[in-house]
């Protein structure tokens, strides 16, 4: 099939032309935003000769066609009129209101989240220091430390108005001035001159505190940016650059302090006050209801919606939601726990332990979720009822977090009573972790069928080395250093379904990525998350970092190829910045694909659970 004709069926197959908002690409997939998922012919689209799958993600309709697919996006542009990602924005996909809320919060939160959570634990970490005598509350070291830990929940508004209006499509440092508004002395100085009430042109205008609020700047960057396009329309290019900063400024400052902020601020005392109540009224229905929900609200990716609610109720000095909810991130730690007691197979020993450490330390559990408790769907309802369970008792006994922090052992002193949280995400880790011992995590055939058991690896080592003789074979050296993961533990179905072809991934550790073979870069996209190499024997390598990392549109990545060099193994590829990858919210876990797998008999992976640079990391045998 000629790539002409496979862009036109697939043009049909989405709903023709008028159905498509727009189209880009990333290395192996067509990213479709339709106006209406529903017009697209998925089951034809799977079956149509050169399209290796389909993927709805994201928002996005994702056509993979492999590495052929800037072939066929360019057929796909010349025969319809197709914008790109820059018209995407102006193209609201038809989702629920609620989805683009939760989208905007998700999004705007993400890369706070570090932040947040290095506070939170400095504060648990601090609070520890206090009460065992070793520092006293009074000295210089306190306050410098605990203004370490505080000001980034005081100066919220701040980094919410730059993270708000980036995901609105509105300029970040406007958004962040317009909440840095209401810290500026000027403005909260007007407290000891005139009282709870000011005056802005004759008009009442009541004061209210916004450090550590989450609402008012939320409703003030959303009329922003909806300002901000209106004004880029209507005023002359040349002068936009100063003209519509100004007018945004004296417009939205002063709608924020007499409108969107008390509006804000009162909204976010309501939703309080009704969770206050309703865990005053009755709090083991909703620990039950939070216990046991937020471990679905997460695979949900929903979860985030919930974060602007605990920090309006710490602002005011205390919240019992989060101390509810964190009865199901203990229950997965309980999971991992009990995984790796039962099990007797080394590699998935080890992914629980893995696991566990960073759930245990730092409160974030994604890769129990996405490891453990979704590839092993039995142990959902372990986990869903020790959370229940966890979440009434804490409801009961009316614990409450004192400060942001992600529900872990080392936090453990951000909440209180202490004694009583403490005893009480004990009961539920314990509730999971004995169903798993009693009742196990997965029917005994389809362990077998499943895991990857180190005797398998250690078999196939042996038919490696028996085949040699007989077999041409070539040894792809890793690209990267760091843990090694099965594909099938990608969160990609592309990558996990070897839909690309067969190989493995790498959970990096260093942001260095070698050439594994002698040969050619044959493909290298233009934001340099994903090269392709073809090595001189002809074996055709996909080395992609990170998942959906196309969406960065190159941040944080700086390629030391192009398209057409020839690499020797070890050369540099590309350099990438872990930290800012995974602040952005995407994974860097950095599948391996041999793309031509269908070229050869076998591909043999190799059994280490981590790897460094230059060791052997697959065997292709033709």
């Amino acid at each position: 099939m000629t790539y002409n004709k496979l862009a036109k069926d697939i043009v049909e197959l989405v709903g023709k032309e008028e159905n498509i908002s727009s189209l880009v690409h990333c290395a192996t997939r067509l990213r479709f935003k339709l106006n209406d998922n529903s017009k697209a012919d998925k089951v034809a689209l799977q079956n149509l000769d050169g399209v290796l799958s389909v993927v709805e993600s994201g928002g996005q309709f994702q056509v993979v066609v492999g590495s052929h697919v800037p072939e066929v996006y360019k057929e796909i542009n010349k025969i319809a009129n197709i914008g790109g990602a820059e018209q995407a924005s102006s193209n609201v996909q038809k989702t629920g209101i609620a989805a683009q809320i939760f989208e905007v919060i998700s999004r705007s939160f993400s890369p706070l989240l570090g932040a947040l959570a290095g506070a939170g634990m400095l504060k648990a970490v601090l609070t520890i220091l206090a009460m065992t005598g070793l520092l006293s509350e009074t000295s210089g070291t306190y306050s410098i430390l605990a203004a370490a830990g505080n000001a980034v929940f005081y100066f919220l508004p701040i980094f919410l108005g730059i993270t708000i209006a980036t995901k609105l499509g509105a300029n970040p440092y406007v958004g962040g001035t317009i909440g840095a508004a209401l810290l500026e002395p000027n403005f909260t100085g007007l407290f000891t001159v005139t009282g709870d009430v000011s005056h802005f042109l004759g008009i009442p205008v009541v004061l209210m505190d916004y450090s550590s609020t989450v609402f008012p700047v939320f409703i003030a960057i959303s009329i922003y940016a909806l300002l901000d396009k209106y004004l880029k329309k209507i005023i002359y290019k040349d002068l936009q650059m100063f003209l519509v900063p100004l007018l945004s400024l004296m417009i939205i400052v002063p709608l924020t302090v007499m409108v969107f902020g008390p509006f804000g601020v009162y909204v976010g005392n309501w939703i309080g006050d009704g969770i206050s109540f309703l865990s005053e009224k009755n709090g083991w229905l909703a620990g039950t209801i939070m216990g046991a929900g937020w471990t679905f609200l997460t695979i949900l990716g929903l979860h985030w919606g919930l974060v602007p609610l605990i920090l309006e109720n710490l602002s005011k000095g205390f919240d019992p939601l989060i101390a509810m909810i964190a009865a199901a991130p203990f229950a997965q730690m309980g999971l991992a726990i009990g995984i790796f007691l039962k099990t007797k197979d080394k590699n998935l020993k080890t992914l629980a332990g893995s696991t566990f450490l960073p759930a245990a330390l730092s409160g974030v559990t994604e890769p129990i979720i996405y490891g453990l408790l979704l590839r092993y769907k039995r142990t959902i309802p372990y986990v869903a009822i020790a959370g229940a369970i966890g979440g009434a008792i804490s409801g009961v006994l009316g614990n409450k977090a004192m400060s942001f922090a992600f529900p872990a052992f080392l936090t453990i002193p951000a909440y209180t009573p202490m004694v009583t949280y403490t005893i009480t995400m004990l009961i539920a880790l314990g509730i999971a972790l004995i169903s798993v011992m009693v009742f196990g995590y997965e029917d005994k055939k389809k362990d077998e069928v499943e895991l990857p058991n180190v005797t398998v690896a250690k078999e196939a080592e042996k038919a490696e080395e028996i085949a040699q003789p007989f077999l041409k074979q070539e040894v792809i050296l890793s690209p990267l250093t760091g843990a090694v993961l099965p594909l099938s533990q990608v969160n990609d179905p592309v990558f996990a379904s070897e839909a690309m072809g067969k190989g493995i991934a790498i959970e990096p550790s260093d942001g260095k990525a070698i050439s594994p073979v002698d040969g050619t870069i044959s493909t290298i996209f233009p934001t340099g998350h994903a090269i392709g190499i073809t090595s001189n024997d002809g074996v055709e390598i996909l080395i992609h970092v990170g998942i959906n990392t196309v969406q960065l549109n190159g941040q944080y990545y700086k390629p030391a190829v192009k398209q057409g060099d020839l690499v020797k193994q070890g050369d540099l590829l590309v350099e990438f910045d872990i930290d800012k990858i995974r602040e952005a919210g995407y994974p860097v876990t950095t599948p391996v694909i041999i793309t031509n797998t269908s070229d050869y008999t076998e591909i043999i992976e190799t059994s280490k659970n981590i790897i460094v640079q230059s060791e052997k990391l697959l065997t292709v045998l033709v």
